[in-house]
Formats: C-alpha cells, structure tokens, sequence
C-alpha cells in the first residue's frame, strides 16, 4: 500500500507525461492505491472481467469520467483526457494473467492466531457486556470499543484493510467479526478486547453474517464467485460454495444476511435473478419443488449447508427483511422499484413503488396507527418512503434536503433519525416525528462536514453521530431533548454498532 501511493504521487506529479502514458501506468497512478496493484481489490473492488459484467462498453468509461453514485469512487474526467478513459476502461477488460485459487486449503493457510491472547474468564472491564459500542474508524483502519452508559472509550485496536459491511456479534454479545473490501475476517474478543484470530476468506468481498446460533459466519464474495462459510470458534473453513445459477451462470454475491428464525442465510446475488437460502440448522424444511435435501442436489451441495434457490423477475441487490423473516423487500440498484418475496412459498408477492435508487439495507420499521410501517432512504432522491408491511403500499413520502445513506431509531424513542449523505447538504440530520412523518428538527453537528449513520444505545438514552471526516468525531446527543453532549475525536468514523441493540435485531437498526 505505501508503495502504491508513492507511486500515485510520482506520476500524479508528472503530468502530461501521464496523458501519454501506457494503461499499466494509467492503472498505477489513478487506480491502484484504492484497487489493488494486482487489480484483486482493496479499498474499491476488484478491476477485472469478473468484477465488470455490468460494465461493458461505454459504460466503464462513464463510471471513469463521472464516478458512481452512493460509493467513494470519484471522477476522473478532469484528470484523464478521453482517449486515456478509453484505454484504461479497454485495459480493466483484460482477463488477469492468473486468476488466485481461494479454496479452502489456501484460505486457511492465511489464518493468523494473536499469540498474546489468552481468553479470559470473564469481562475484564466494569462496563455493561451489552451496551458496548463497536465504532469502526475508516480512516485510519481501527475500531473503537465506547461504554455506552459512561460514552468513555474504553479500547482502540488496529482491524484490517477497509473494513467494510457492519461488523457481527456473537449472540451473547462476547464476540464481534470484522471484514475489510479484500476479504480478511477479524475476530475480536470484547471481554479483554483482543484481537482472537484473523483469516481471508476471500480476494473481494462484501459482506459478512452471522448463524442465530453464532456457530457459523457466512463472507459474501465477489471474487472468487463464492460463500464462505467459517466456523465462529476458530475461523476454519466449514465450506466454500460456489455460486452458480440454475442456468449454469456463475454469480457474484452482493451480500448476505442472517434469518435466525428460519436457521438459515439469505443471499443476494448480483448478476443472476435468484435469491439463495442457506440453511445451517440441523433439520432444514424440505423445499420438494427446488431440492431434495435429503440427498445431494442438482448442483452437487451436501447435507451440510443446503442450497434453495427462488427464481425472481430481477436481479436484486439490497434486501430488507420483515420482523419475522417471512418476507424480503429487495432493490437493485440498476433499478427503480423493488419486489416483496415471499420466503415461505418462495415466490415474490408484490411490487414495491421505490424511486429513485431505494437503499434497503439501512430500513427500519415501527409501529404507527395500528399497523407496522418500513421507511428506507433513497440514494438519489430527497425523499424517505414509508411503506406498510401489510399491503404493501406507500404511505407518504418524507421530502429531506438530500439523498441519504442511513436511518436507525429504537422502540423507546418517538423519532427516527435520517442523514443527507449525498449532495450540498450532507452536513444535515433529519429528526423525524415516527406518528407524524414531520421532521422536528434539522441539526448541522458540524457545518460543512458529512453527517452520517446514527446508532442508539442499548436503552434508546443517548443517540451517536458521525462526522464522516478525517478529523472526524462521534457525537453524543440526549434522544428525548435533541440537545448535544459530548463529542468523542474519530478518524472518519463510518460506522456505530451497539452489542444490545444487534444481538436483540432492534426494530430500529439494520440487520
């Protein structure tokens, strides 16, 4: 990485040299210090035919030229003069020399076990096990271990790469994982907060699940076009799947996630339409119409982890689940609408009206005139959707200063929170009344700096903060009188996970 950006700096210095330089150069001064020198991925995804299905032709070169909407991937059309986009977009095209083989043999060869760790009887600290929080610092890759009764910092430990998707509890709130871009899964312990043990489950990777019954952590990978499937105890390989479609097409993985009620993992899958469901329980329901689990499948998987495949009308690439895990909202992000799937008969139910790029996976729901309510943000929209979880239907449309990224409330709490992460305003947050749909309050914690993703604490006391920003901070408010506490300095804190909160599935943060 540090050559990388020495490299960066040299040609970036350089100039019109660059403009007539070769695409390996071109790929070495604007791509490599956040994708790769290898082009496998690091900070961004991994830059090869695998990864740029979606891509083709002038495509690339738009997304060289403008950049891409809700990710950190800037643009670079005032850099690189047209015929450059061109010839580095043709350059990502090439097939790698070599693609890495990231079986389970060569998975486990990269574990790597803290020798100064020794497990503890029991919390070696006086605060609350549950009402811990978890906050990952971004830019300078660590995470942050806060009280969430004295809001002290209580630990700071170094976590891999870009760590990327929220980290994953135990379910008794002891123990919580990690995952960067490039697929490296930390586990730490937060009775001493020790770092346990690390491995790479993957090369390009997005996100991480964990089973309800904590045995089991599910990596979610784009390269190689796998699941993996990880023992919690000592991060050996249960399995690793391959994702291919019941058309023979082989599948990235947009993410997983875990449906504790039904024993099993939901996958997304990026560019077949289909949804998976791995089950880990020990006596799966049988799915006569997909696959005989008695046996091995039709694509050859085993008693171990069987496989359901439900065959949907889009790829879908962000998921939301009901409170009880009968339903999926799912969105692509290609799209603009989504679908409700039905996981019990497997089959979709309803269309969602959801313009405007829906960013499912930061919903949350509560309970508003009798009956359950969903809202989600929209990535390119100003505007929040409120949906109810019976029929379906739109109930209003919350109109906000901007785009945003994140909700979260808790049951204890009469708002939800909303930030403007994209656009001139993303130094707002929106405080919603959840009756009214009104936003009561408009805060600017610091003007001018990115104000984002909100977590409460275990009792709904205390709502978190984050100024997006290398010199960056959590900030502490009072959830009843909207009036500020304290700030707590942070190096660009992108992420706040309470233990309670996530080990519970709150209604009022994402799962």
């Amino acid at each position: 990485m540090i050559r990388s950006i020495v490299f960066t700096s040299v040609f970036s210095a350089l100039g019109s040299v660059v403009a007539a330089a070769e695409p390996e150069v071109l790929f070495a001064t604007h791509c490599a210090v956040c994708h790769g020198d290898d082009r496998l991925g690091g900070l961004g995804p991994a830059l090869i035919p695998e990864s740029l299905r979606r891509l083709k032709g002038d495509k690339l070169e738009a997304v060289i030229t403008h950049g891409r909407d809700a990710t950190q991937m800037p643009a670079f059309g005032d850099q690189l003069s047209t015929k450059d986009i061109a010839t580095l977009a043709a350059f990502l095209h090439e097939p790698l020399p070599e693609i890495p083989v990231w079986d389970a043999a060569k998975i486990e060869s990269t574990l790597v076990q803290n020798e100064d760790y020794i497990a503890p009887a029991g919390p070696e600290h006086k605060a609350d096990p549950l009402n811990l929080f978890v906050v990952v610092e971004t830019g300078d890759h660590h995470i942050s271990v806060l009280d969430g009764d004295t809001l002290e910092v209580l630990n700071r430990l170094p976590t891999p790469l870009a760590v990327h998707g929220g980290p994953k509890f135990s379910p008794d709130g002891r123990y919580v994982f990690v995952m960067s871009r490039d697929g490296w899964v930390q586990k730490v312990d937060l009775w001493n907060m020790s770092e346990v043990a690390r491995v790479r489950a993957g090369v390009n990777s997005r996100n991480i699940a964990m089973s309800g019954d904590g045995k089991w952590l599910a990596v979610a990978n784009y390269l190689p076009m796998t699941l993996t499937i990880l023992s919690t105890e000592d991060l050996s390989v249960a399995e690793v799947k391959d994702i291919v479609g019941k058309n023979g097409e082989a599948s990235r993985v947009s993410a997983v996630y875990q449906a504790p009620p039904r024993e099993s993992f939901v996958l997304a899958l990026k560019d077949v339409p289909e949804i998976w469901e791995v089950f880990y329980g020990e006596d799966p329901p049988f799915y006569g119409f997909v696959h005989d689990f008695r046996d091995e499948g039709p694509l050859g998987y085993d008693e171990s982890f069987p496989v359901r495949q439900i065959t949907l009308p889009d790829v879908l690439d962000d998921f939301f689940f009901s409170q009880d895990y009968e339903y999926v909202m799912g969105a692509s992000r290609d799209g603009q609408g989504g679908q409700v799937v039905d996981l019990v008969i497997g089959h979709k139910i309803a269309d969602l009206d959801l313009p405007g790029m829906p960013h499912l996976g930061s919903g949350i729901t509560w309970e508003r005139d009798g009956t359950t309510v969903m809202a989600t943000p929209h990535l390119r929209d100003g505007v929040l959707s409120v949906i109810d979880m019976e029929t379906w239907e739109t109930v209003d449309q919350i109109t906000t200063e901007g785009p945003g990224f994140f909700l979260r409330s808790h049951v204890n709490s009469n708002y939800l929170w909303a930030d403007v992460f994209f656009g001139p305003n993303r130094d707002v947050m929106h405080v919603i009344d959840k009756q009214s749909l009104e936003i009561v309050k408009t805060l600017r914690p610091a003007p001018g700096k990115t104000a984002a993703h909100v977590e409460f604490d275990r009792y709904g006391k205390y709502v978190l903060v984050s100024l997006w920003d290398e010199d960056g901070a959590v900030i502490v408010y009072d959830a009843a009188t909207l009036e500020e506490i304290k700030r707590l300095p942070m190096v660009k804190p992108s992420g706040k996970y309470n233990v309670f909160n996530k080990i519970t599935f709150s209604a009022g943060t994402s799962h």
